[in-house]
């Protein structure tokens, strides 16, 4: 009996630590935004991609960046390379030149991606709270790199970020609280 009450305890810890990411379609973050207005974090991803495979362990399996995500961001989760015919602003997207064949191996790219502007995989895509596109910001980011874009975008100091010498001004006050 006290071994399962160790037990017990244990996995409600480690459920309480956990926290992941709510993940939607971009249709239903666009939907979301008419009664909850909340910018958009869209993960552009290919299945053989293996820095996207880091990113979704080690970044947004990170619980700062969860949580941070949750309250303040729709999370969208994009194939870029996948079949899915995506409604965004009126238009449907789709990838023509999929092969089901290839599934799992370089593909076709999903003209959502190209609209977009994806150049490299991973690439995180961020929207306003409109769904108008803010910037894409291409490759493997880590808990702590992500976290300037996350606050950058949410808090809208990327407005106010002109020139090189604003943004080099950003980044030396900027204070990191996000744990690796």
């Amino acid at each position: 009996m006290k071994k399962l009450s160790i037990l017990f305890i244990l996995l409600v810890s480690i459920s309480i630590n956990a926290q992941e990411i709510n993940w939607m379609s971009l249709e239903d973050a666009v939907a979301a935004q008419k009664t909850n207005p909340k910018k958009i974090m869209m993960d552009a991803y290919t299945n053989w991609c293996g820095p996207c495979k880091m990113l979704d362990k080690n970044t947004f399996g990170n619980a700062d960046v969860a949580a941070y995500v949750n309250e303040n961001y729709y999370a969208v989760k994009f194939n870029a390379e996948g079949n899915k015919e995506i409604t965004y602003e009126g238009n449907i997207y789709k990838n023509p030149g999929y092969d089901p064949a290839k599934a799992n191996k370089r593909n076709s790219g999903h003209q959502l991606a190209s609209y977009f502007g994806v150049r490299a995989y991973p690439t995180i895509i961020f929207l306003d709270t409109e769904a108008k596109l803010i910037a894409p910001i291409p490759g493997y980011q880590k808990p702590a790199q992500l976290e300037i874009y996350l606050k950058m975008f949410h808090t809208d100091a990327y407005k106010d970020i002109q020139s090189k010498e604003a943004y080099e001004k950003y980044m030396a006050d900027f204070t990191y609280t996000f744990k690796e």
